[in-house]
């Protein structure tokens, strides 16, 4: 399991992928994260959801960091979803390796057994640089977004993506 930031960043470079990373004070909103970013260059900036189904299933839910969630009606559009909840700090620790605060799609490489089914938002494909903590709140990883796909692909693991805004896709759908 990759416990800390240096051990995903050598494992992304054994993976071939260029990335950079900067450390900076705890970080645990959007708000906080974007005061403290105002000079870095442009990219997609991401919220991450632990979630857990009634059923048990888990759910990494990664969303472009403006858009609103609504828990109570986003499992309705999820294919295989039932109602969802925060999953525990616990579960978190026991599945992903990282803590409140942490959560990150990089830690998927540390779900082996898959039992996370990651949901990004089609929002990232309009990025080229894309924005993570690297397993800590304390350190903000950039990689292209091609890089990003070649490390979940290397994880092995079934992403969907999905328009999570659900306002938005309600205006795409009267446009068209």
């Amino acid at each position: 399991m990759l416990t800390c930031k240096e051990d995903l960043l050598a494992h992304l470079a054994s993976l071939g992928l260029e990335t950079e990373t900067v450390e900076h004070p705890p970080l645990h909103t959007v708000e906080e994260s974007q005061a403290w970013r105002r000079d870095m260059a442009p990219g997609g900036h991401f919220k991450n959801l632990f979630l857990k189904d009634r059923e048990g299933q888990l759910w990494l839910i990664v969303a472009l960091e403006e858009t609103k969630i609504r828990l109570n009606r986003l499992y309705k559009r999820m294919e295989g979803a039932a109602r969802l909840s925060f999953a525990s700090a616990e579960l978190m620790e026991e599945v992903l390796g990282v803590k409140p605060g942490s959560v990150t799609p990089f830690a998927l490489a540390n779900d082996k057994a898959h039992r996370v089914r990651p949901v990004f938002d089609k929002g990232l494909e309009a990025h080229e640089r894309l924005y993570f903590h690297p397993l800590d709140n304390r350190a903000t990883t950039a990689i292209s977004r091609a890089g990003f796909m070649a490390f979940l692909a290397a994880c092995g693991h079934e992403v969907t993506f999905m328009t999570l805004d659900e306002e938005a896709e309600q205006e795409a759908g009267q446009e068209a």
